[in-house]
């Protein structure tokens, strides 16, 4: 059966809509998603989405993330005989060259979909592969800024469709225990709702604050990035060390460029192994993988300056939960008199006056990540641990590098933005 594939490409929250495609009709003015008509499809959305892309935009199409496909729907042409398959990829660059049957191209919100003339089925499609509670609670691929924004993005969409504030509020309460463990999404989900007014709020304020937040939330990882590489600079640290895996560390390792990098593989999961392969790859640092149980003597092999790491969050106190295996490294790091760093925007601070339980305390990575073996015997894998705030030299943000007092400010304004929960 022939499809229409209809691939949305979002990048930082918005979609790629094209103009005169070949799956646009005879109308020169309407709208689209990537899209194209496949007489072959083979089935899989994803490798035809990219069949799709490839025509569109060449070989950039490989460098898009596959995120979902959505259940078809009938419509792809104008006697609805043709299925229509939604698929959603992201890109890290809005640099994107459109060429083929297309003529036109422009990132927009997705809910500004409704106020331009489009396919028929296009707003149908976007809501089949939008972000959801449900994707946002589902998702263990991504960093914590990821998701808080999709969290956004999905507060947004229940706004867009509501008619009063109680037609949303559930959703918005069912976002903020959503990750637990990732501040960043509850402290999104507040401040989008204490900048759009006291309960009740009007649906459509509400869609523009948490657009405007979900902004805030990007940029504001991209400027703690930035703050802890010129911090790093400032130093004169031309070896780090760090574990696991963060975007946030990422782009400040790519904007410092480090003669030297150790980074441990974080087990059992050794998602680490990722980054020191990106690094090698990617920088010009000389990049050693080590263990954990390696660390401290790879600290003083390597002569390092600084250690940063990334954080899913930081108590009002200034205690830093981030991956098991980051307390060894501080403490390595203390033993060492190398200084420890945290690369973390604002939003993953905890409020003040929250519920003192860690919601991280539970999670585990699979157990047979450390034994599949056939012998009765229990596993220990956590995926967080808290470390003490005495053993963190700062916290680099967007606004700069915090000691804990400036912590402990912040908490205190997440605080007041979660307020409308009670």
């Amino acid at each position: 059966m022939a499809r229409v594939v209809v691939c949305f490409v979002r990048h930082r929250g918005r979609v790629l809509l094209a103009r005169g495609g070949e799956t646009a009709g005879t109308d020169p003015d309407r709208w689209d998603g990537i899209s194209g008509r496949i007489d072959d499809a083979s089935g899989a959305p994803e490798a035809d989405g990219r069949r799709v892309l490839r025509d569109a935009v060449g070989t950039a199409a490989a460098g898009f993330e596959f995120v979902r496909d959505g259940q078809p729907l009938d419509g792809g042409d104008e006697s609805g005989a043709v299925a229509v398959v939604p698929v959603l990829f992201e890109s890290d660059t809005g640099d994107v060259a459109v060429g083929g049957a297309f003529d036109a191209v422009e990132w927009v919100d997705p809910t500004r979909i409704r106020a331009r003339k489009t396919a028929p089925w296009l707003r149908t499609a976007w809501r089949r592969v939008a972000p959801t509670v449900a994707t946002v609670r589902a998702d263990r691929i991504h960093g914590s800024a990821w998701i808080a924004a999709r969290a956004l993005e999905t507060l947004r969409d229940a706004a867009a469709a509501a008619d009063a504030w109680d037609d949303v509020v559930g959703v918005a309460r069912d976002l903020r225990a959503a990750r637990p463990e990732m501040a960043a999404v509850a402290n999104g989900v507040d401040r989008a709702v204490a900048t759009a007014g006291s309960p009740p709020i009007d649906p459509d304020a509400l869609v523009d604050c948490a657009i405007d937040v979900r902004d805030e939330v990007l940029a504001a990882g991209d400027d703690a990035a930035r703050a802890a590489a010129d911090h790093l600079r400032g130093i004169d640290a031309t070896a780090v060390a760090t574990l696991s895996r963060s975007g946030t560390v990422r782009a400040a390792l790519a904007a410092l460029s480090p003669d030297r990098l150790v980074v441990a593989e974080s087990r059992p999961e050794r998602e680490g192994v990722g980054v020191a392969e990106w690094a090698a790859a990617e920088t010009d640092a000389t990049v050693t993988l080590t263990t954990e149980a390696g660390l401290p003597t790879a600290l003083a092999r390597d002569d390092i300056d600084a250690v940063l790491v990334g954080a899913d969050a930081i108590a009002p106190g200034g205690d830093v939960v981030n991956k098991t295996g980051t307390r060894l490294l501080a403490l390595a790091a203390r033993d060492a008199d190398v200084p420890v760093y945290v690369a973390a925007s604002t939003f993953k601070i905890r409020p003040a006056g929250g519920d003192s339980a860690d919601p991280t305390s539970e999670q585990t990575s699979p157990a047979e990540a450390v034994y599949d073996g056939d012998v009765d015997l229990s596993v220990h894998a956590p995926t967080f641990e808290a470390v003490a705030a005495e053993l963190v030299d700062g916290v680099a943000t967007e606004d700069g590098l915090l000691d804990t007092d400036a912590v402990r400010a912040v908490a205190d304004a997440h605080a007041d933005n979660a307020a409308w929960t009670g």
